[in-house]
């Protein structure tokens, strides 16, 4: 806007009051990750559509400048109200939600409950299996690199995970309390793993979103005294006390490192994981093997091979030492990038197969089909290699019919009681559908 004369007429100098209250709920808007019915959605639609009134309410006197300047600024507010609508509506946002209640009703029936009713949680491995698998139907869902989506998801996922890791915590360590005539000691000892144990099931409650009178905070207090306390203990002079000392400790601290998560992704960055060290470790790593992966495909075109196989295994030595921190979306991004590196890998495996084959004159004629097929399937994982693609594309369509009409070829091959006739037969239908798989992998739209 030019804040020249103009700037100094009262419904002007009006919409710049209101610009600048746009600016200012702006960033509120664009970072919140909740829902309709939450206080925060509330007060940022309410401020707006105050704003919005108030922006109708300016008398333009006719005047161009003043009715061009009304209509950017109420443009800018309904842009605003729309996009808080839109993210608290959108289909991602619900299903988050809906597994993320999900989350809470198994962990409320299988830890909270036992616990409120005087009893100690029995952690099965169907509980912890059903929370593996909501963790992961949370990683596939998508974002479309939408901020509140993505914090939303990131807060499902890092509490989810925060809770897998107490109960499996749970069922690894077991600490078992020492009789109490081992030393004076050990009474109290026992008494803290007794509260120990509460605050597991507290801790899991909170992080749900089960338990609305306590917080992390207050929690935190209590798991500090219980250290300082265990902290004070003399156990000199008795090497199994003091061992057993230190499990308690470390079990308490164990809770502790997740007592910061009640903010997170809200006064953190964590959620943007393209921010990440490790992500961008595996992008870099991506990045290469794209190179190498190019350039092995154009010495292919021209009849050449080259083969960079020790840099692609030592960069699949790299991913391995790639720390994921137990990030679902970080393991995920992790497996696929090795996923790369394989599929280059066994492309250069077979491409220098079908160089150095020499078939002898008494092949058997079904062991020779085999090999046509590997021949026809290399073709077509260099086009797969080199897609970019979505599922709905002709091409797409085109390969996939490919290497399905491949695995019939193979299907109808009878070995004839020849061994490596079926074993070759074995390891090609094994590499179809490798290539048909990394082809989907490609274009399902995954995100981290």
């Amino acid at each position: 806007m030019d804040h020249g004369s103009q700037q100094q007429h009262p419904a002007m100098n009006r919409l710049y009051e209101v610009q600048r209250e746009v600016q200012s709920l702006g960033p509120q808007v664009c970072t919140f990750s909740g829902l309709k019915n939450e206080r925060e959605y509330r007060r940022l639609e309410r401020e707006l559509t105050q704003l919005l009134l108030e922006v109708d309410q300016v008398d333009t006197e006719g005047r161009a400048d003043l009715q061009g300047a009304r209509k950017r600024a109420a443009q800018e507010v309904e842009g605003l109200l729309r996009y808080l609508e839109e993210n608290a509506t959108h289909p991602s946002r619900l299903a988050i939600e809906e597994l993320s209640r999900d989350a809470q009703r198994l962990v409320e029936q299988g830890v909270v409950e036992p616990q409120r009713a005087g009893g100690t949680a029995e952690i099965s491995d169907e509980l912890v299996d059903a929370v593996q698998e909501l963790i992961l139907r949370l990683t596939q869902v998508k974002t479309g690199g939408r901020v509140p989506l993505r914090k939303a998801r990131y807060r499902a996922l890092t509490r989810l995970c925060a809770v897998q890791d107490i109960i499996e915590g749970r069922t690894r360590q077991q600490t078992l309390p020492l009789s109490e005539d081992t030393h004076v000691a050990v009474q109290r000892i026992n008494q803290v793993m007794v509260h120990v144990s509460g605050a597991r099931s507290q801790l899991v409650a909170l992080l749900m979103g089960l338990s609305g009178r306590d917080s992390c905070a207050h929690l935190s207090r209590v798991l500090t005294e219980l250290l300082v306390e265990l902290d004070a203990l003399d156990v000199s002079g008795n090497a199994a006390v003091r061992n057993y000392r230190k499990q308690v400790v470390e079990e308490i601290n164990s809770l502790l490192k997740h007592l910061d998560l009640e903010g997170e992704g809200d006064d953190t960055r964590r959620y943007d994981l393209g921010q990440n060290d490790s992500i961008r470790q595996i992008e870099a790593v991506r990045g290469r093997v794209g190179q190498l992966q190019g350039e092995v495909l154009r010495h292919c075109g021209v009849g050449d091979l080259f083969r960079p196989k020790p840099e692609l295994q030592s960069l699949l030595t790299h991913l391995d030492q790639v720390d994921t921190a137990r990030n679902p979306c970080i393991r995920e991004a992790r497996r696929r990038a090795v996923l790369e590196v394989q599929a280059v890998i066994t492309f250069l495996d077979l491409r220098e197969a079908l160089i150095c084959r020499q078939p002898s004159p008494n092949e058997p004629s079904q062991h020779r089909a085999v090999w046509l097929v590997l021949g026809s399937l290399s073709d077509l994982q260099a086009q797969v290699l080199c897609f970019n693609g979505k599922q709905a594309d002709k091409s797409y369509m085109l390969l996939e019919e490919l290497l399905t009409k491949q695995l019939l070829a193979l299907d109808a091959v009878d070995p004839q009681g020849d061994e490596m006739t079926k074993v070759a037969r074995k390891q090609a239908v094994k590499f179809a559908q490798n290539i048909l798989s990394f082809l989907d992998m490609k274009t399902d739209e995954w995100e981290y």
